[in-house]
């Protein structure tokens, strides 16, 4: 038997470098599989529990590994199944590859079992790149242009192959007219900044006095350039979502997350700045930026699609972060006036001082934040997190203080449920030696959290550090929606939508050989959290958590948080424990603190 199409596509696969694809079988892509068992399972076939999670593996891959990755699945519904975790790397601009089955072509356009127009079904996902292949001359060309679009523009693509296709004798193009040929690999450039531009930026930058930047996860690859401008402006960094692990939260002059989740110091520090620089961030809420006319500002980017998008820069440099930062860096003159960093170093040290507080005042039975208080001081300097959408998402941003060389990733722009745990499994293909934390609210975990646990049930054994842990934040509670319905609709909860079945969600870790803690009460969680930890397996957490505890916005004042108490009181079921924990952990700003 000669090389197949399947047998093809996997070879390019592995030429390209890939090394895992997550996907779920189906006989639309028999073939496909067919040519896995030849190929002794290389690159490795990493099966998931549903074919939307085999994407956000592929996601989460990416998003840790910094390479494309790679997910199938099989035609008709399994198609369609990957389609959230597709739009999850689209919004935030991942590079991932879908290889996609397709009934057979002699049936298409027959009203055949599931047969679904998949170019036209992909055509928004994909919109960077989707192709079917109909010859098997035709196929190198559309892999190798779905890998290199889907590096390039940082986004899905995806590869439609039809059944009987895949088990077509391969034969490349050859060098007549209307074949395409096609080849491997790309050297990337570092894209260098215009010189006028950039000094502009630095004659702009250097005048102000109040200078605030916001890095987004596109100074990721810009530590130490960031590090050296901040100082020499003398301002303080605020982080987009995506960008929480960009510099480390015991910098002192760094202020956190920004935005609806961000801190209080970086709501000061927007507040009162009057000059901006953006580095790789497209932070969407400009409500939370300097008002219109407060600041000058500079914008750098990489892609000039989302220069100039969020607020009126001055100057939109398009260029590579660390590359445009090093061209800034000898223009800039240090500022000699530091009262402004000090103001927001004070800032900063009096909010973590705060959320300390906030972590430690008693709940029922366990406050939320000291979940993630407790957390802070004991991960690895080389965790890497990730965090379901929810009220997990708001802790995650606020109270999680990274350190050392930690990543952290969670559905920033789409803000789907349900990717924490799958996240976590790419994080664990793509670093098999460092350990993985999950923080997930119990509606994700319920969702699809439960059973993408049997898939590291699965994997476990082959990981360097086997070392990965689900801490589900239980409250029996949509605790988010709860909260958006109080204070964006003025309604109060509705148990019927929000209230969830009670889960043990131990019991069912322990029932398939992980290692399971139940906490239930607060002086629980710093040992439980040495004990996951040091496990042996992975973990899963199962903490009550009290759902009463407000992800309150840093722009609350207190009359506000007062003000939306007495609306609770006119009917919401939990009513006296929202404005009890409140009003305690609102308090804690109010209280002398030690600087």
């Amino acid at each position: 038997m000669g090389q197949t199409v399947g047998d093809e596509i996997l070879a390019r696969l592995r030429e390209w470098g890939v090394e895992y694809v997550f996907g779920y079988p189906g006989d639309g892509i028999n073939g496909l599989l067919a040519a896995w068992g030849r190929a002794d399972d290389s690159p490795r076939f990493v099966q998931a529990r549903h074919e939307e999670m085999a994407a956000f593996a592929a996601v989460g891959y990416a998003k840790f590994a910094g390479r494309v990755g790679v997910c199938a699945a099989t035609s008709g519904p399994g198609a369609i199944h990957l389609l959230n975790g597709l739009y999850d790397a689209k919004l935030d601009h991942v590079p991932v590859v879908a290889l996609v089955g397709q009934t057979n072509r002699s049936a298409m356009g027959g009203s055949y079992q599931q047969e679904v127009d998949l170019l036209s079904l992909f055509k928004d996902v994909a919109s960077a790149y989707v192709q079917m292949v109909t010859v098997p001359e035709q196929l190198p060309n559309v892999l190798d242009r779905a890998i290199r679009i889907a590096l390039a523009e940082r986004a899905p693509t995806c590869v439609i192959i039809p059944a009987d296709v895949q088990e077509l004798d391969y034969s490349p193009p050859t060098h007549d007219f209307k074949m395409v040929p096609s080849s491997l690999g790309t050297h990337w450039p570092a894209v260098s900044p215009d010189d006028v531009g950039v000094r502009a930026a630095a004659d702009l930058l250097n005048a102000g006095t109040k200078v605030a930047i916001l890095a987004g996860q596109g100074a990721r690859g810009a530590r130490g350039e960031l590090v050296e401008v901040a100082d020499l402006l003398g301002a303080g960094v605020a982080k987009a979502l995506l960008g929480k692990d960009v510099l480390p939260d015991d910098l002192p002059f760094v202020t956190g997350a920004i935005g609806l989740l961000g801190t209080r110091p970086s709501y000061e520090l927007m507040r009162d700045c009057d000059t901006l620089l953006t580095v790789g961030s497209n932070f969407p809420y400009s409500q939370f930026l300097p008002e219109l006319d407060q600041a000058r500002a500079v914008q750098i980017d990489v892609d000039a699609r989302y220069l100039g998008l969020r607020y009126p820069y001055e100057i939109n440099l398009a260029g590579d972060a660390a590359a445009t930062l090093r061209a800034l860096i000898p223009l800039l003159t240090r500022k000699q006036d530091r009262s402004w960093r000090e103001t927001v170093e004070t800032n900063v040290a009096r909010w973590w001082e705060t959320v300390e507080r906030e972590a430690r005042v008693d709940g029922k039975p366990i406050n939320p934040m000291l979940l993630f208080w407790e957390a802070s001081t004991r991960l690895p300097d080389n965790a890497i997190l990730a965090a379901d959408s929810g009220s997990a998402a708001n802790w995650y941003a606020r109270d999680l203080r990274f350190h050392g060389n930690m990543r952290g990733s969670l559905s920033g722009t789409l803000a789907s449920m349900g990717p924490a745990v799958p996240y976590g499994i790419g994080a664990k293909f793509a670093h098999p030696d460092r350990p993985v934390v999950v923080f997930e609210g119990d509606g994700a975990m319920q969702m699809n959290g439960l059973a993408e646990l049997i898939t590291i049930a699965r994997y476990w054994r082959e990981w360097a550090d086997p070392r990965l842990v689900v801490a589900v934040l239980h409250n029996n509670d949509l605790n988010q929606v709860t909260w958006e319905m109080r204070a964006m609709q003025g309604a109060p909860k509705f148990a019927q939508s929000q209230s969830l079945p009670e889960v043990n969600y131990a019991a069912f870790a322990a029932s398939i050989g992980l290692t399971a803690i139940a906490v239930d009460e607060p002086g629980q969680i710093g040992p439980a959290w040495d004990a996951a930890l040091a496990a042996d397996r992975p973990v899963v957490l199962d903490v009550r958590t009290d759902p009463d505890f407000p992800p309150i916005p840093p722009h609350a004042t207190f009359e506000q948080a007062r003000a939306t108490a007495a609306a609770l009181l006119k009917g919401d079921e939990n009513r006296w424990g929202v404005v009890s924990a409140g009003l305690r952990a609102k308090a804690q700003e109010l209280l002398p603190h030690r600087g």
